[in-house]
């Protein structure tokens, strides 16, 4: 019979489990020396539907050349789509990240404050890049819901819902503060690695004993 989840000891648990795993790309990139909220935000944007393993050499790549809101606002949309590119909808994206640069630069003088609805006061920014750029640059105890924090915490039962909104949501009002950044960091390696969208590998998992396994058909 499955035990109720404890979500201290689950987070222990995946701590351990996904160490010899790459970390989610935002936090290796403010390992890098790239934790800003700026540049935690425009990372984001370029992450989205692109895979860490190409939205983080780009971040890097685009950030190498232009590290500020300042520097990225004197180049052109054109510039910043050839240093971005091959991410997914590059052009929108370019445009975008000049946008938002020269906006931080002309209404907040270069510093992008750490405010949730500035943030997503910028056109194409959401709650899931707005809480990741704070969690992570900030300190600030916030969610970010991305595919794996989703499915994960539905499967394990912690929380029971469809979209991602409203994971957010529901987790909001179960999860401790003190697991509200982390968890993003976590279920994101082990979300892609152990507790995969199909055939997870409950066999390795170290929950197992506390997951519900709503949804799982076939595992490995």
């Amino acid at each position: 019979m499955t035990k109720p989840l404890d979500i201290q000891t689950a987070m222990d648990a995946i701590r351990d489990a996904v160490r010899g795993y790459p970390k989610a790309a935002m936090f290796e990139l403010a390992e890098r020396g790239y934790g800003t909220p700026f540049q935690q935000l425009v990372a984001c944007i370029i992450s989205i539907r692109t895979r860490d393993e190409e939205s983080l050499p780009l971040s890097i790549r685009l950030f190498e050349a232009a590290p500020t809101p300042e520097a990225v606002s004197a180049l052109d949309p054109v510039t910043i789509d050839a240093l971005i590119r091959p991410c997914t909808f590059h052009e929108r994206k370019s445009a975008q990240i000049h946008a938002i640069a020269c906006q931080i630069l002309d209404v907040h003088g270069g510093d992008l404050p750490c405010d949730f609805d500035v943030l997503t006061g910028f056109s194409g920014v959401g709650p899931k890049c707005a809480n990741l750029a704070l969690g992570i640059a900030c300190g600030q105890p916030r969610i970010s819901v991305d595919v794996h924090v989703h499915r994960v915490t539905n499967r394990w039962g912690y929380v029971a819902t469809r979209t991602p909104e409203q994971t957010l949501a529901a987790l909001e009002t179960v999860l401790p503060a003190a697991y509200r950044v982390e968890i993003n960091r976590l279920l994101v390696p082990f979300g892609k690695h152990v507790c995969t969208g199909e055939r997870p590998r409950c066999s390795r998992c170290p929950v197992l004993s506390m997951c519900a396994q709503v949804g799982v058909t076939t595992h490995r």
